[in-house]
Parts: structure tokens; sequence; C-alpha cells
């Protein structure tokens, strides 16, 4: 089967990261299923879909017609079983290997033998990931970066027993969902997150070192380095939670201590100071 051939694609998690790669999808022209464990998600999910499309109307970089459209080819559930006539499937749940691999077992039961699976991790071995179905040859990681509808890039990871096929596939299923892919080999972090996340971890550890406070260590960083975003700034979009999650893996994976995540970074998490979605992180943002 090639990228042109593909004419339903499954994401499973309706979270931030996956209901983006279904909006990218349908505006692609393809059908889409999107699936979470509750209801609530599915919705909340499908509204953040709704306000980005709108937001695209009025800003004049998308028809309404064309809108209407893309929205129209999202249909929903909570139930993996709807993805078995998919011709490829996106993994988007929770950064949690346990949870990732319950799915893809399950999935990997009910869809037909062409489909390729993918999984949106930024961090887990896609080669373990692979190895809980039965096509680990059909398995690649596809890693969107936030927020999915404006950022080009896709980092594709080759796992173990990922075949040329499906890597010249995803390849070409990236380019028709308008995105520029970059191909990583399977180690702890890619090449993304083993680049961006020390980083962070360190401006974390200035911060808890006194070194100056979060505003400063951000500015350098913007004014001096030219960056975007500060690093604490980017660790609050990204979700604290998230970033210890990868700074795990990558400290795991590597058995260097150099990875080891910032004792600050640790208690922030415990204490639930999340960043954007909770509310307060490095930054209040209650109001």
């Amino acid at each position: 089967m090639k990228a042109a051939e593909v004419r339903t694609f499954g994401v499973v998690g309706a979270g931030q990261m996956g209901s983006g790669i279904a909006q990218v999808a349908a505006l692609a022209g393809l059908e889409v299923v999107l699936e979470d464990v509750a209801q609530a998600f599915v919705d909340r999910g499908v509204l953040a879909i709704e306000k980005s499309l709108e937001r695209a109307v009025e800003k004049g970089k998308l028809s309404k017609d064309d809108g209407e459209r893309a929205r129209g080819r999202i249909r929903t559930t909570t139930s993996l079983a709807d993805f078995k006539d998919c011709d490829f499937v996106v993994e988007a749940v929770t950064e949690d290997a346990a949870l990732k691999r319950e799915a893809f077992r399950e999935l990997d039961a009910m869809l037909g033998a062409r489909a390729v699976l993918a999984s949106n991790t930024s961090s887990i071995s896609i080669t373990e990931l692979a190895a809980s179905t039965k096509r680990p040859d059909r398995f690649i990681g596809m890693h969107f970066f936030n927020p999915v509808p404006v950022m080009k890039l896709v980092e594709l990871v080759r796992g173990h027993e990922t075949s040329e096929a499906t890597y010249t596939f995803t390849r070409d299923l990236s380019l028709r969902l308008g995105k520029d892919p970059c191909v990583s080999n399977d180690f702890p972090g890619f090449v993304s997150n083993r680049v961006l996340m020390p980083m962070i971890n360190e401006a974390i550890f200035a911060l808890h070192e006194g070194v100056a406070d979060a505003p400063s260590i951000d500015k350098v960083m913007k004014l001096g380095m030219n960056h975007p975003m500060g690093p604490l700034e980017l660790a609050d979009f990204i979700g604290l939670d998230t970033c210890l999650a990868i700074m795990q893996v990558l400290e795991e994976g590597f058995g260097d201590s150099k990875y080891r995540p910032c004792p600050l970074l640790r208690k922030m998490v415990r204490a639930g100071y999340l960043g954007r979605k909770s509310g307060r992180g490095f930054y209040n943002y209650s109001d």
C-alpha cells in the first residue's frame, strides 16, 4: 500500500497532541477516527479542534467550507474496536510505556494485515513498543510537535525491525499531511528530546541553585540565544510531568548521571505544578 492510498487514519488519544494530529489528517482529506477512554475526553478534544479550525478561518488561512469539511471527516469513539478498518493508526496517549503497549496489543489483534502502527511517543523505545505486536516490521515512531497544526516537523523513528517499506510509506504520508519529516534511529529521547530536555533540566538546576530567577534565565536564552521561548516557559508549555518522564527515560536508557532530573522538577510535579495545563508551573497561569 502507498501513502496516497490511505483512506482512514486512526488516532488513539484525544488530548492536545491527538486532537492536533486528527485535525491535520482531516485537513489533508483523510477520514479520521479519534478515540479516547471517556466521552468527556473525546468532547474536549473535538472542542479544541473546532476552536482551532475557527481561528484558522478568522485569520484567513482556511476557508469556512474547507474547515467544515475537515470537521465532517472526523468521527469519534471510546472503543478501539472502531479502528478495525483503519489503514494507519497513531497512538498519542500519556507517556506511559505499559499503557501504550496495552493499546498496541489490542490494536494489533484487530487491524488488517497491511495496516501500519505508529507511536507519537517523545522518548519511549519504539523497539520496545513494537515488540508488543506481531507486526514490528510495520511499526514506527511518528513524533509530532506541539501545536501540531502549526509545527512542520515530524520526527520518524525506526525501531529495530521497522522495514524500509514502512519508513518510506510513513515519510510519504507525513508529506501528505503537510509535514517535513526527519529520521532518527531508536535511542532514548531520539534527537529532539535528547538535545532539548537536558537543556531544560539544566535551566531548572540553575533556578534550583539560585543562579538567577525564572524570568532572567528565560530572557538570557530568548535574547542571547534567539530562542522563541525560554526553557522554563517551554517546560511549562510541554508539561512538567512530561519533562520529568522524558528525563527519567534518558537517565534509565543511558545509565548516565548527567541525565538526572533536577530535584526541583520532581518536587514541582509531586506538588501538582505541571505548567500551563494545571495553571501553575514556573509561572502562574491562573488568570
